[in-house]
């Protein structure tokens, strides 16, 4: 087959939703498809254009896949205005780029939000190639904005609704990476015979035995105590986890044998970093992304992994930072609101994590020491990786789907 990628984050993006896009291409290549992708110059999660990429049109062979990159608005700090400017603006720049495709007769058009700024783009690309269009739901973003408070209500909310209705609707096919998304879906509009689970996997073999020598290199490299509990929180530093929260608890949790580990970038970090100096925590630190290769190891020094969420966006953002956490067997505290895909996998799988309700500080430092007092690794949680999150496993049903 040709398919082609359309979203606005690629490889080689480490984290969020580059990283599942630029994998599922080089997947997809090496079974044989023609992949092409049309994204922008990385840029995710620091929000500056990763060196050696420039703001610019330009073409590359990544991993088997011809990768178009079109520039884009990419604003320093990101507010609601900037961010709708910084997804249209790739809209926009990707527009001729992408129905140039027309020409190479696509026989599937995968579009992938966000933005949903892209999906009438993508859906007259296919239209005119005679193509499938798929549109795969990364993060419902309407509903995690209105959900925090992001956009304004009336008619603003009104407008973000009725677009999103009518892109949702436009797609052949409607993927996305939990059931409670598919339901979402289902709920505005989209046909249940129309709508496909296709979720973020881990490379579970990856994550598997994890030696306690590459765990000690690793403590010892970045100076963490192995005479402490670790508690880590990995991934992007945005609105959506309310991190501040963690900052809190460590405050409360100054006094014991415990660090906090916060790895990651994000429009976030600045305001965490400057609460965490007010603060005076001696009991937390900040550090960047590390290498992939470093990341089983990095999560097998955790002690409690934390899975944070503020209220309201647990079903429109699933935390894909959750899949390798369980690959790991690691012993994780998320935070979720009862009848959300998060609580529904906690109360489906007892003992897979524990959950608290977002936003109780009580209950986060409560169960932040229920989760040190476990120890050792979690077979429930690595029982499931295996069994549902296995990256060859989901991209064979993906592509057979495809077909």
């Amino acid at each position: 087959m040709k398919i082609l990628i359309y979203g606005i984050n690629y490889s080689p993006e480490l984290t969020g939703i580059g990283k599942y896009s630029g994998e599922m291409g080089a997947w997809l290549a090496s079974r044989g498809h023609e992949v092409r992708a049309v994204t922008a110059p990385p840029y995710y999660p620091d929000w500056e254009i990763q060196t050696p990429y420039k703001n610019r049109y330009a073409t590359e062979q990544l991993d088997g896949v011809r990768v178009v990159r079109c520039p884009l608005y990419v604003p320093e700090s990101v507010s609601t205005s900037k961010r709708i400017l910084h997804l249209a603006s790739f809209a926009l720049s990707s527009l001729p780029r992408l129905l140039a495709q027309t020409f190479w007769k696509p026989d599937v058009v995968i579009c992938v939000v966000p933005s949903m700024f892209c999906v009438p783009v993508s859906w007259l690309l296919a239209r005119l190639a005679g193509a499938k269009h798929v549109v795969h739901v990364q993060d419902f973003e309407v509903d995690a904005m209105l959900g925090l408070n992001m956009s304004g209500k009336g008619i603003v909310s009104k407008a973000a609704r009725w677009f999103e209705h009518v892109c949702l609707r436009c797609a052949d096919i409607l993927s996305t990476i939990s059931n409670s998304m598919v339901n979402r879906a289902i709920a505005k509009g989209v046909a249940s015979s129309r709508t496909l689970l296709f979720p973020n996997w881990a490379e579970v073999d990856r994550f598997l035995n994890v030696s306690e020598t590459a765990r000690s290199e690793l403590r010892d490299r970045l100076g963490l105590s192995a005479d402490k509990k670790l508690c880590l929180y990995s991934g992007n530093i945005g609105e959506k986890q309310g991190l501040e929260n963690v900052l809190l608890a460590a405050d409360a949790m100054r006094n014991e044998s415990v660090e906090f580990l916060l790895v990651g970038q994000g429009a976030g970090l600045g305001f965490l970093k400057q609460r965490a100096k007010e603060l005076d925590l001696p009991n937390v630190r900040f550090l960047p992304l590390q290498p992939w290769e470093d990341l089983p190891a990095l999560l097998g020094l955790a002690d409690c992994h934390l899975v944070i969420q503020r209220k309201g966006v647990a079903d429109a953002v699933l935390p894909s930072k959750l899949t390798n956490i369980l690959a790991v067997g690691g012993q994780a505290l998320i935070t979720a609101e009862q009848g959300t895909e998060l609580a529904n996998l906690c109360a489906e799988y007892s003992g897979i994590a524990e959950l608290v309700e977002p936003e109780d500080m009580g209950q986060l430092i409560a169960a932040i020491k229920v989760v040190i007092a476990k120890q050792g690794f979690n077979e429930i949680a690595q029982e499931y990786a295996r069994n549902n999150l296995d990256k060859e496993s989901v991209l064979r049903a993906f592509e057979l789907a495809l077909q």
